[in-house]
This record gives structure tokens, sequence and C-alpha cells, in this order.
């Protein structure tokens, strides 16, 4: 882990950052801008995913690269930027020598009524899960081809300090920790995994460490046991030292909803994750890694801490 490039500082590239520094590697962390909490020991790269000339010049010279970039959660977006991405990201490391460890969601799968394990078939239903499986796809073909070394570890809706933009961020830590009813768009007692960002962090430094066997495969991220949106809401009520109240706004008003707000036309073909329990298989990364993933109980509490400074 000498040197390392990191794509994307959202939360988990941030958090691959931190800990990689944390660690004594050499992190570059490249995007569009420089971060505004970017730590004065990692080095700056302004680079654009989706051109390729920008990202074979920030990958050069890398031992090794972290695809943890995010685009706008638009179906018409992703089935465009996130192939070209990909492309770009094997192109660049083939060229470099580079290894590939991608930071990938679970969406490939489509609709299961079973844990989810990594060898399901892939979907093309939808926009967003088809263009998740275009993209795994394109980085198996590359694998397997002998081009690119790379390894996808995949992971459920995330939460951690800081991370406004999920689930259980703002509309639900966020708002609690200001006095408010927590936000759901999704059915608070159905079953449902969820990653911790510093764990999923924690998973992908193991991949950078490990040796070549594990690349050319997927691993699912261990993750505490399953709950529901309630039974996380009341831990994280108890944290704050508040009540847990909770304000759903249901499906069927938000497929009425959904002409005049993009976000959930956008959410409807996600469904499937939200409408029966959903839960992830990791026996295949605790067997050859970890699998003491962080608490709910310490990761809210970690977490809320975050919303209320």
């Amino acid at each position: 882990m000498s040197d390392v490039v990191v794509f994307g500082y959202g939360p988990v590239g941030a958090a691959v950052t931190a800990r990689l520094l944390a660690e004594g590697a050499a992190v570059r962390v490249a995007q569009r801008r420089r971060p505004a909490e970017l730590p004065p020991q990692a080095a700056f790269i302004p680079c654009d995913l989706l051109n390729e000339e920008a990202v074979r010049s920030a990958a050069a010279g890398a031992r090794q690269v972290v695809l943890a970039a995010g685009f706008p959660y638009v179906g018409k977006i992703w089935a465009e930027a996130w192939p070209r991405a990909m492309h770009h990201a094997l192109a660049a490391c083939e060229a470099a020598g580079s290894r590939l460890v991608f930071a990938d969601n679970l969406y490939m799968y489509g609709p299961q009524t079973a844990a989810l394990v990594e060898t399901m078939p892939l979907t093309d239903r939808g926009r967003k899960p088809a263009a998740r499986a275009k993209v795994t796809r394109l980085w198996q073909e590359a694998s397997k081809g002998g081009r690119v070394r790379v390894a996808a570890l995949r992971a459920p809706d995330f939460y951690g300090p800081g991370v406004a933009n999920s689930h259980l961020g703002g509309p639900v830590f966020g708002s609690l920790a200001k006095g408010r009813a927590a936000t759901l768009l999704v059915d608070p007692d159905m079953p449902h995994d969820f990653a911790y960002v510093p764990d999923f962090a924690r998973g992908i430094v193991s991949l950078l460490a490990a040796k070549d066997d594990v690349f050319g495969q997927a691993w699912h991220l261990p993750c505490a046991p399953t709950r529901t949106p309630r039974e996380i809401i009341g831990l994280a009520a108890a944290s704050l030292g508040v009540e847990p109240r909770i304000r759903r706004l249901p499906f069927a008003l938000q497929t009425v909803i959904a002409p005049v707000v993009p976000f959930f036309r956008e959410m409807a073909e996600m469904r499937f994750q939200w409408d029966r329990s959903y839960s992830v298989d990791s026996s295949k990364f605790s067997a050859r890694f970890w699998g003491d993933a962080t608490s709910f109980e310490t990761g809210i509490d970690q977490t809320v801490r975050s919303f209320r400074l």
C-alpha cells in the first residue's frame, strides 16, 4: 500500500483515505474539485472520471487504485457515466499495472428473496441496477482476460458519521438530532441490512493489503445483525435522549407525487430493496478476512454525535 490513488472523496473515499493515511500509506485523491477537508498528508489530483486521459494521468505510477466515486442518483446519468468511468479506470490501471478495488453496491442482483450472495446472477431490470450489472461485466471481463487485477467490495445502504445523503443520514439521524421526527421513505418494520462506512473503509483496505488471489472476484462486506429501521431509530433516539418519533412517506404517496418530484421517480425502480427483508451473506469475506462488523449500538452512537456538532 505504498502508493494508492483514491478516485472519489465522498463518505467512503474519505474514510478509506483516512484509514490508509493512519497506516502510513502514500495517498493521492483524484476528483474534479479539491475536497475542502482533505488531510494535508494526502496529495490531490484534479480529475474527471469521464475523461480517459485525465484518469490515466491520475493513476500513473500507482500500485493500487480505489474506485469510490459516485454520480447523481439519476438512471439516465448512471447508464451513461458508470460504464465510461469503469472503462477509464480499467484502462488506466492496465497502463499503470495497478490493482483496482471497486467500492460497489448490491443493485446488480435485482429483486431477490434470499440473502444476497456473490454468485447470484446479474440483472438488467431497471436503469440503475442494469448500469451496475454492466460495469460488473466490464471488470469481470478485464480480470478474466488478465488485463487488470480487480476486486469489488459490495455493501448495502450505508450510514456513518457525517453521512447525510442516505436513508439513515439527514432524514433520520439528522432530524432526530434536531429534535424532529425521523423521516422515512421506506417501511419502518421491514428488516434491512446497513453498512457502517468505517467498516466499508476497513474492508477496502483489507483487500488492498491482501494477496493477488483475492482479486478477480466480488466480496460482500460484513454488516451488523439485520435490524428494522424502527429498531435503528429507537437506538438513535435513545443515544440522543429524545423520543423515537417517525414520519413516513408511504410508497403510494411517493407514486402520486413522482411526476413532479424526480427523486421519487428514481426511487421507484429500487423498491425491491425495501418491499421485502433485505439481508447480505458475507460469510465468504468473513472466512478470509474478518467478520466483526461494528454493532449498531456503537455505530449509531458515533453517527448521531456527528449530527449534533
